[in-house]
């Protein structure tokens, strides 16, 4: 079992979980989950890697914050984690709401990022998604930014059936184990803890140009892999191609939304050789 631990970053306390030792990786997890998301990833890689999934700020058991959900501010409370937790250098993984906070994180700390690899969202408006985007974005995306209190009014006492239908969607009708489906229902029972997942949501055109100016500025030198999956399939690839230097792009088949979950060994089947060649690269 992982150990959990409390860090304190920027005034919030996140609850990190931390598993195996050797080079960094660090996983960062989207809605509606927890760190328990990479429950089966960190498993299998914490015999070769040190391993770090801390619950974003607002969610799951970190500490409840005010502010502060979009994503540029995520990259820089993953930057602080890294550094609490002495770490100099890691390959960050990302999925829905983890991904652009990894991705920033790489623009702006390619120093500290060594490879990056995101999954299963978009990054803000850049071109490529066009085709994804063509009956316009998720209906929950607008739900959950509309008015504020609105989403929150309406899911308060429903919250098992609201979460229920993401982890059931999200991996194509299979679900998820009861224990790991008890945690994340959890995690976003009661007003204050949907507010707080809405909030990412809400602050998505503030990450959308937070997005744009950093790829204005520079270009994407990490070595990065793009997954996809139903429903992003290769659009997040198409997005980044043209911003970055070295990408590699897939598309699980047959795997919903949630990969770490839904498809765990197809995932570790691409994630080992690619952070193993960031081994090789290193020796």
């Amino acid at each position: 079992m992982p150990e959990l631990r409390r860090v304190s970053v920027h005034g919030v306390e996140l609850n990190v979980a931390l598993a195996g030792s050797g080079p960094a990786v660090l996983l960062l997890h989207g809605f509606p989950h927890t760190w328990e998301l990479w429950t089966d990833v960190m498993a299998d890689l914490s015999d070769r890697y040190r391993v770090i999934a801390p619950d974003l700020r607002g969610f799951g058991a970190s500490g409840p914050a005010a502010s502060g959900y979009d994503a540029g501010t995520l990259a820089e409370d993953a930057g602080a984690l890294l550094g609490a937790l002495g770490v100099s250098s890691t390959a960050v993984v990302g999925i829905d709401a983890g991904a652009a906070p990894a991705f920033l994180l790489a623009m702006r700390r390619p120093g500290l990022v060594r490879r990056l690899v995101v999954m299963e969202s978009l990054l803000g408006a850049l071109p490529g998604a066009e085709d994804f985007l063509a009956g316009g974005p998720p209906w929950w995306f607008g739900f959950h930014s509309a008015a504020p209190g609105l989403a929150e009014t309406v899911l308060e006492g429903h919250e098992a059936a609201y979460v229920d239908w993401f982890l059931n969607s999200g991996t194509l009708g299979d679900g998820v184990r009861p224990a790991l489906r008890d945690a994340f229902v959890r995690a976003y029972t009661g007003r204050e803890a949907l507010s707080r997942a809405f909030a990412y949501y809400r602050a998505l055109p503030e990450s959308a140009a937070q997005i744009g100016q950093a790829v204005a500025a520079a270009r994407l030198t990490v070595p990065t892999m793009a997954l996809g999956a139903r429903p992003v399939g290769a659009a997040l690839e198409r997005q980044l191609r043209p911003v970055a230097d070295d990408l590699t792009g897939h598309v699980i088949e047959d795997c919903g939304h949630i990969i770490p979950l839904h498809r765990p060994r197809a995932l570790l089947t691409l994630l080992r050789p690619f952070l193993a060649g960031e081994d090789a690269q290193a020796a």
